[in-house]
């Protein structure tokens, strides 16, 4: 769909306001960026609506197809939630990474093809939904499908993210079991990339789980989440940080479903919902990996506050 817009929009404010700032941090191996990057809401902000413009008219598809570009024009990195949803092809691969700069770093989450015990029963599933999923950490398949495609970018890929949700639950009677698991599919992995571990069941995030993660040097993913301790409590535990990078995602408040969030901040253009706490938490990760010179990667999304670039500002202005 098409909309008609000015010609004389202004400069996209968010550009000189967040690009050196984030540059400068990324120099010293602490990126910040989004969990993803096509969102409309952002025009004015971080795009300029001039690049996008078809016969004189705003082009969607031309957005959709061409701003990555220009996010990386303020942004260090970026998180791939896409890659959850499918096992993307080579050609995908080849076409994403020439569209931006060689500095620029992604994250990638790993195909829920991995990380899911079972199909949940939805239509997209089609006739596997409900039934058990044979490729649940089948790492050999992770490696040839998603892996071996990604190893011409390597030195672009900051982390690869396992999600595991809360279907653990029906798969795995406790922690120790589970654990268990992810330390077998853990070992068969190959080193060349960083990996961390994002769950978002409460139970899981107890020593057995953390000591898996220390052993083969993955990072536990603080992830600000609906279900989950905030932030501030997963960083009390000082079990959690199992790895000599650290990796943090603002997802959610806590107590919200990603549905109300959506409703509440669409299209994206302004932060409505201030968060403090989880501000709070991601600015003393900065600091603590500044002061430890560690490599940190953060990923806010627009559903934590309604505006990540707004939320990325306020977080990284006194670090």
């Amino acid at each position: 769909m098409q909309q008609s817009l000015s010609f004389f929009e202004p400069e996209p404010s968010f550009k000189n306001k967040l690009g050196p700032k984030l540059s400068d941090l990324a120099r010293q191996a602490l990126f910040v960026g989004g969990s993803s990057w096509k969102y409309e809401g952002w025009i004015g902000e971080i795009y300029s609506v001039e690049r996008y413009r078809v016969n004189g008219r705003f082009s969607q598809k031309r957005f959709e197809q061409e701003c990555l570009a220009e996010y990386a024009e303020t942004f260090p990195i970026v998180c791939g939630d896409f890659a959850f949803y499918q096992f993307p092809t080579r050609g995908f691969w080849e076409k994403l990474f020439r569209q931006v700069p060689p500095h620029f770093q992604f994250a990638f989450k790993a195909p829920e093809e991995i990380t899911l015990p079972s199909f949940p029963k939805l239509p997209r599933y089609g006739p596997r939904a409900g039934s058990a999923n044979g490729g649940f950490l089948n790492a050999e398949l992770f490696r040839t499908q998603f892996l071996d495609l990604l190893r011409p970018y390597r030195d672009r890929v900051s982390v690869v993210i396992f999600e595991f949700g809360a279907a653990l639950q029906k798969r795995f009677e406790d922690v120790t079991e589970f654990s268990e698991a992810l330390s077998v599919f853990l070992a068969a992995l190959p080193r060349d990339f960083r990996f961390a571990v994002e769950v978002r069941l409460p139970m899981v995030l107890e020593a057995a789980y953390f000591e898996v993660l220390k052993e083969y040097g993955v990072a536990h993913v603080f992830n600000a989440w609906t279900g989950m301790p905030t932030l501030t409590e997963q960083m009390d535990k000082q079990a959690a940080f199992t790895a000599d990078f650290t990796v943090a995602r603002a997802l959610l408040r806590a107590g919200r479903s990603y549905e109300e969030a959506v409703g509440m901040f669409a299209p994206y253009r302004e932060v409505r919902d201030k968060n403090d706490e989880v501000r709070e938490a991601l600015r003393n990760l900065l600091v603590r990996a500044k002061r430890r010179a560690e490599p940190t990667f953060i990923f806010v999304n627009n559903r934590l506050e309604g505006f990540a670039p707004g939320t990325i500002a306020a977080v990284i202005e006194d670090v």
